[in-house]
């Protein structure tokens, strides 16, 4: 009979949270939507990268939600949030 392999090992809470890396990414799309405006480029690469931000935007918003209707014990949200 085969050995199962053990479970890894959880994640500490500083890499499983990922609220930092939504923010940074967010932001940077909106950055560089700002900076493309600034400089002159292409409208499709402008409105390309408003719309990732709004995208993220929407995420964190989902993520957001998500948390709190776990928090709040909600049957349909999603288990394991803190």
């Amino acid at each position: 009979m085969p050995s199962v392999p053990p479970a890894p090992a959880a994640l500490p809470p500083g890499l499983a949270d990922p609220r930092p890396v939504v923010i940074v990414c967010t932001s940077a799309w909106f950055a560089a939507a700002l900076a493309f405006l600034i400089l002159g480029a292409p409208a499709e690469w402008v409105w390309s990268c408003v719309i990732g931000g709004l995208l993220g935007f929407v995420g964190f918003t989902v993520m957001f939600l998500q948390r709190r209707a776990a928090r709040r014990g909600s049957k349909g949200a999603q288990r394991g949030l803190t």
